[in-house]
């Protein structure tokens, strides 16, 4: 059964738009709740979402929903994802949910749902959600008498702090760093310069004044040029820029490069591997990661395993392989000996701490490949099924035949997004731009067609 509400990462959409409306989150409030309302006790979730202006609406319907359900609410308010599943856990709630549409627009918002172990939902507990959603919900109203409570948490940025302090080696201090973040004016734009300034940095704060409409906006993780900016002008020895929801990052060096999550990976797989801390012998990342970090990998004696894109199916091959690093091009970075999702306050940490053992410049160590170009692009199509075209498959054979040997070609349609994306990569920069013009032409025109 394919799914009809859920993406590669929760439920998204543009805000009061389906399914981004109200009435579906108080669906997927009375649904969710009643799916995890498991044993006697009682039952309680935790809602937590970054800075966009629909979080009010979608918090609050879900807040009905999920009280409707018979389950206690605990609001934490903007806070970063990974915070959200970590205070699932030690809250000892039965769900966790973030609203947010991560690295998207403040125009669209999304849904992610956590277990009562910190975890994303996989698919089968998502298909149980769909089937659910499909049915008339309020035959699943609690009675009068036990229905929800919801509250306001104090405290939880203060928790969170504490938690992201504690995974940076006790031998390390800030102290003489001058740190450049930007937040997106995100989820994270209290708690990261407060964790950073904790730990000894000089901390220079962009992106922390969201006003609800501005999150992602010329600013984070999706455009770092600011923050590249921002470091040139101050002179920061490191620019870390966070997403909307805190779940991912890139960092900037010294010079105002960008370095993204492959290079990011690579760096601290290598260095828990010095210190032999490194479970599987390598990392898990996506079929987008470069073919770069596939090489570097090899060359020094671990592994590179690649699975479908979507940081919960990396986390997946994580937990079934013991496996205790993982991510994404992007900049989610999953530490699982931390975390249970990906965390940009947590990764940029592990990277500050191999500048400071290695003491040398930024540019140097996170430089640890050269990177196969690699050309992405997009075709955005509104309907059917373009992948399926006769001459779209044709064109997809040919060119694999072409890079055989030589590269690779990824071609998928986006969980989050209406687009079909296009990438190949390899060691002829030319061969490679001609093979993705000619297949987005090609895929165009099945779009046009259908």
């Amino acid at each position: 059964m394919s799914k009809r509400y859920f993406g590669t990462d929760g439920i998204r959409g543009q805000s009061n738009t389906y399914p981004m409306t109200p009435d579906v989150a108080m669906k997927v409030g009375i649904a969710v709740g009643n799916l995890f309302k498991r044993g006697e006790h009682r039952h309680r979730v935790v809602i937590g979402k970054d800075t966009r202006l629909s979080g009010y609406m979608l918090e609050n319907a879900l807040v009905a929903g999920f009280t409707a359900a018979g389950l206690d609410v605990f609001l934490l308010g903007p806070i970063p994802t990974p915070a959200v599943a970590m205070l699932t856990r030690s809250l000892r709630a039965d769900i966790g949910v973030m609203i947010s549409a991560s690295h998207n627009p403040y125009q669209d918002n999304g849904i992610k749902l956590f277990g009562p172990d910190g975890f994303k939902l996989n698919d089968e507990i998502e298909k149980q959600i769909e089937v659910m959603l499909e049915e008339d919900v309020t035959m699943r109203l609690a009675p009068a008498d036990a229905i929800g409570r919801a509250k306001r948490i104090d405290g939880v940025h203060d928790r969170y702090i504490e938690f992201a302090k504690r995974t940076m080696p006790r031998d390390i201090t800030l102290a003489g760093m001058r740190v450049a973040i930007d937040c997106a004016n995100g989820a994270a734009y209290k708690v990261a310069p407060a964790a950073l300034w904790e730990l000894g940095a000089e901390v220079i704060t962009i992106g922390n004044e969201p006003n609800g409409t501005n999150i992602n906006l010329n600013c984070g993780s999706t455009h770092p040029v600011a923050l590249a900016k921002k470091v040139h002008e101050v002179r920061a020895d490191i620019g870390i820029a966070l997403d909307g929801d805190a779940d991912r990052v890139l960092i900037v060096d010294e010079s105002g490069a960008i370095v993204d999550g492959d290079q990011l990976m690579a760096l601290i797989a290598e260095s828990w591997a010095s210190d032999g801390i490194l479970r599987g012998n390598g990392l898990v990342a996506t079929v987008m990661s470069n073919l770069g970090l596939e090489r570097f990998m090899q060359d020094k004696g671990m592994e590179l395993v690649r699975t479908k894109v979507g940081d919960r199916y990396v986390v997946e091959h994580m937990r079934e392989n013991d496996y205790n690093l993982g991510g994404e091009q992007s900049g989610h970075i999953v530490m699982s000996d931390f975390a249970t999702t990906g965390d940009g306050l947590v990764a940029a940490l592990q990277v500050l701490a191999c500048v400071k053992r290695m003491d040398r410049p930024v540019s140097e160590v996170c430089k640890r490949f050269e990177p196969v170009p690699q050309l992405l692009k997009n075709v955005r199509f509104s309907g059917g099924e373009p992948l399926k075209d006769s001459q779209v498959k044709a064109a997809i054979r040919e060119a694999e035949e072409e890079l055989a040997g030589k590269g690779r070609l990824v071609i998928r349609p986006s969980g989050t997004e209406p687009l079909i994306r296009v990438m190949a990569e390899g060691d002829d920069l030319g061969q490679i731009e001609s093979i993705v013009d000619g297949l987005v032409g090609v895929i165009s025109g099945a779009r046009s067609a259908a």
